[in-house]
């Protein structure tokens, strides 16, 4: 995994790409007691804010808790999910078989039986744990930008991603998050004028638990691409 590629002339290394890309997952459980260094995390974002951005306005803002501001975070976060439902909006009819499918993939990896709600609903709140992720990250974008400047957050998001990777830790970015946003600010002090998309959370991959292990599928390419040449 994440095999460095030596450059003549260069004293770093070059990571395979597309290994990478290929080695990325979302994990969903981390080792609680194992720390994310400093270093991987700024040398990640380094490479993260060169993605393209509209008029390079580079619309993105991470907040990231570790310690006391996670622990705390996640213990507002589940008062708030044990409490009622989250504001996260419902698929289309004609999308929704895909959020079942993977559920499916999921929860059976775990042994958890489609009519086992307990069960269901004790892996459901670990997504306001951060899946034990040590890292909790807060993905946000200021209110008066609009869908083109998300494409450049969705950019950065995606080049972070791979540079944590390519650094052998795990990623999951999660929507769940911006379920409760007032929570999310309340807790991280984020200004209003600042809109939560989404969680991210970062760590090492717990080895042992069999959903990270998962290779979940794509679509075919002629699916949502088309090409043109007449």
């Amino acid at each position: 995994m994440n095999r460095p590629l030596s450059v003549p002339g260069l004293e770093e290394f070059v990571f395979d790409l597309e290994e990478v890309i290929r080695e990325r997952r979302s994990t969903r459980m981390f080792l609680p007691d194992r720390p994310v260094p400093r270093k991987l995390v700024d040398e990640a974002l380094a490479l993260a804010i060169r993605a393209p951005s509209n008029s390079n306005i580079q619309p993105w803002h991470l907040v990231f808790a570790s310690g006391a501001a996670r622990d705390r975070l996640v213990a507002a976060l589940l008062r708030e999910a044990r409490s009622k439902p989250p504001r996260v909006p419902l698929l289309p009819h004609a999308f929704a078989h895909l959020r079942q499918e993977l559920g499916a993939q999921v929860y059976g990896s775990m042994g958890i039986a489609r009519d086992d709600i307990e069960a269901r609903r004790t892996a459901v709140l670990r997504n306001w744990e951060f899946f034990g992720a040590p890292l909790a990250g807060v993905v946000c974008m200021h209110r008066d930008l609009g869908r083109v400047d998300a494409i450049g957050v969705g950019m950065f998001l995606q080049t972070l991603l791979l540079a944590l990777t390519a650094r052998g830790l795990g990623t999951c970015v999660q929507v769940s998050i911006a379920g409760y946003p007032e929570t999310v600010h309340t807790q991280l002090a984020i200004p209003p004028e600042l809109s939560v998309l989404c969680g991210l959370a970062v760590g090492y991959p717990d080895p042992t638990f069999p959903a990270n292990n998962l290779r979940i599928g794509r679509q075919p390419i002629g699916e949502n691409v088309t090409f043109l040449d007449c």
